[in-house]
């Protein structure tokens, strides 16, 4: 089973969306394996978005993902990250696909409520800048079997 990470942004818990965004994730079937709200400060925002450190459009993003409270989700399921990446839409809400979460709920391409790992490596880096090994559960739910193919 693959593991991904999810964030809902700043924008979705200050619209309240971020039930609505949980909801549409476990809808998919991806099961939830640890979660937590904090606040992003500098220092970590440079360690997730450190591929982006020294584009122009770092200083706004930055200002962006401390501006509020983020959500953070470890998920897991088969192909967990393609499964979130189509489930949350095109960066650009305009371009996003109905259904997605970006083409139902999204205006902008800044304020586009939703992060995911866009790799299985990316996963696994940002997975352990999120969480520690101890705050991800192993557990069963009664309707995996109708869920995931064995």
């Amino acid at each position: 089973m693959n593991k991904t990470l999810a964030l809902v942004k700043p924008d979705g818990v200050q619209r309240g969306l971020s039930g609505e965004i949980i909801s549409r994730i476990e809808k998919k079937g991806l099961k939830i394996v640890g979660m937590k709200m904090i606040r992003m400060d500098g220092e970590l925002a440079k360690l997730h978005y450190a591929d982006h450190v020294e584009k122009p459009f770092f200083p706004t993003l930055m200002d962006f993902i401390t501006s509020g409270p983020i959500i953070a989700l470890a998920l897991e399921g088969p192909n967990c990250v393609q499964a979130l990446r189509n489930l949350m839409g095109s960066t650009n809400p305009n371009e996003a696909t109905p259904g997605s979460i970006r083409g139902d709920l999204g205006l902008s391409v800044g304020n586009n409520l939703i992060h995911g790992s866009d790799s299985d490596e990316s996963a696994k880096r940002e997975l352990s800048i999120f969480f520690n090994e101890n705050e991800l559960f192993k557990y069963e739910r009664s309707i995996d079997g109708w869920i995931i193919e064995s």
